[in-house]
C-alpha cells in the first residue's frame, strides 16, 4: 500500500519476483505496464459481479434465501466475491421476491459500536461512488425494473458524516441494463429472471466479469452443467462463497476479473520459479552417449538421418506401425 506517486517505483523495480495486486481494472492496467519494465509476473484479482443462479427444482428457498441475503449484504456489500447477481428460474422467481422484499426492507443501518445487535448494515468505506449507485438504480427503473426497498444514500441521525446506502432491493432486471454489467461493491440486491438452465448460463456469463459464482438446486446434472459452463474462476454449488473459507482451493478469476491464482497448491507455485532438473535413473548401469553413427564429425550423412528420423519415429510416432517403422529404421543400419 502506498501513494499513487510511489507505486510506480515499487512495480517497476527490478528487485521483486512477483507482484499480486488486488484493485480495480484500470489500476491493474498501470500495474500491468509498469511491472513489464522488469518483467516481474503479476496475480491481478480485479472484482466481480458474481451470479448466484436459483434453479427451479432449489428446496427450501428461504433457507436460501438466507444464504442469498448474507452473499449480497455482508460487509454492506464491499465484497470481491459477494453475490451481485441474483439469476432465478421462472418457477422460483415470484416466491424468492416475496421472500426477500420484507427482508431487505427490515435491514438496519447504524453503527455496531454504540447500537449493539440492533444492526445489520454499517457505513460503505466511501461516498465517493453513492451519486453513480442512486443513478444506476434510477436507469434500470426506467428501463423497467421495480425498486422495492432502498435506492439511495441514507443520512443516518445518529451518525450524519458515516458513508450509509440504503438497502436495496431491484427485481426484473435484465443484462441490458447497466447496472447488470458494472460492479457495484455496495448494498444492492439484484433479482434478474431466467427462462431456463441455458438462459440462466448466458445471463451469468453476460459481463466482462468472472470471478466467482454459486448455483442452488437438487438435479446433479443440471448443477455439474452449470459449474462447467459458468465462465468464472470458483464456483459454490448449494452454498456461497465456500471456496474462499477453503484456502486449499485456488482463488482467482478470469476475462475482467484478472488472471493468476493465489491460495492452494496453485497460489503456492505462482509464487515460485520451477526448475525442471534431469539426469540418468541408472547411471551405473546405462549413462547417456553419443552413437557413433552421429557422432560428430559425421562420417556418413545421409547415414546419420535415417537413424535421426527412425529414432523421432521410434519415440514420438503416433501409431504403433509408425514406431515399429521407426524401429525398423534403426535396425536396417
Amino acid at each position: 500500500m502506498c501513494w499513487p506517486e510511489v507505486a510506480p517505483h515499487l512495480t517497476a523495480h527490478p528487485g521483486l519476483g512477483h507482484i499480486t495486486f488486488i484493485g480495480s481494472r484500470p489500476v491493474a492496467h498501470h500495474v500491468a505496464a509498469s511491472a513489464s519494465k522488469a518483467l516481474t509476473p503479476l496475480c491481478v484479482e480485479l472484482g466481480g459481479k458474481d451470479a448466484a443462479i436459483i434453479l427451479d427444482d432449489t428446496a427450501n428457498l428461504p433457507a436460501v434465501a438466507s444464504i442469498l441475503m448474507r452473499g449480497v449484504f455482508q460487509s454492506c456489500g464491499q465484497n470481491c466475491v459477494g453475490i451481485e447477481r441474483i439469476i432465478a428460474a421462472p418457477k422460483v422467481y415470484s416466491e424468492l421476491v416475496s421472500i426477500l422484499e420484507p427482508r431487505v426492507n427490515k435491514l438496519r443501518l447504524g453503527s455496531i459500536l454504540d447500537d449493539g445487535t440492533s444492526v445489520d448494515c454499517g457505513a460503505v468505506i466511501s461516498d465517493a461512488h453513492f451519486s453513480r449507485l442512486e443513478v444506476l438504480v434510477e436507469q434500470a427503473v426506467s428501463l423497467g425494473a421495480r425498486c422495492l426497498a432502498g435506492g439511495k444514500r441514507y443520512n443516518h441521525p445518529r451518525y450524519p458524516k458515516g458513508h450509509y446506502f440504503m438497502p436495496t432491493l431491484l427485481v426484473d432486471v435484465t443484462p441490458d441494463m447497466p447496472i447488470a454489467q458494472q460492479e457495484v461493491f455496495g448494498p444492492v440486491c439484484l433479482l434478474m429472471r431466467a427462462s431456463d438452465v441455458s438462459d440462466a448460463i448466458s445471463i451469468a456469463n453476460s459481463t466482462e466479469y468472472a470471478l466467482g459464482g454459486s448455483v442452488f438446486g437438487r438435479n446433479q446434472k443440471d448443477l455439474d452443467r452449470v459449474a462447467r459452463e459458468m465462465r468464472c474462476g470458483m464456483v459454490s454449488v448449494n452454498d456461497f462463497a465456500v471456496y474462499y473459507l477453503n484456502q486449499s482451493l485456488p482463488f482467482g478469476g478470469v476475462k475482467g476479473s484478472g488472471y493468476g491464482r493465489f491460495a492452494g497448491a496453485e497460489g503456492l507455485r505462482s509464487v515460485c520459479n520451477l526448475k525442471a532438473v534431469a539426469q540418468d535413473r541408472f547411471p551405473r548401469i546405462a549413462s547417456t552417449a553419443i552413437p557413433a553413427v552421429v557422432d560428430y564429425p559425421l562420417k556418413d550423412g545421409e547415414r546419420a538421418w535415417r537413424f535421426t528420423k527412425g529414432l523421432v519415429e521410434m519415440s514420438y510416432g503416433e501409431t504403433i506401425i509408425r514406431r515399429l517403422k521407426g524401429v525398423g529404421k534403426l535396425v536396417g543400419l
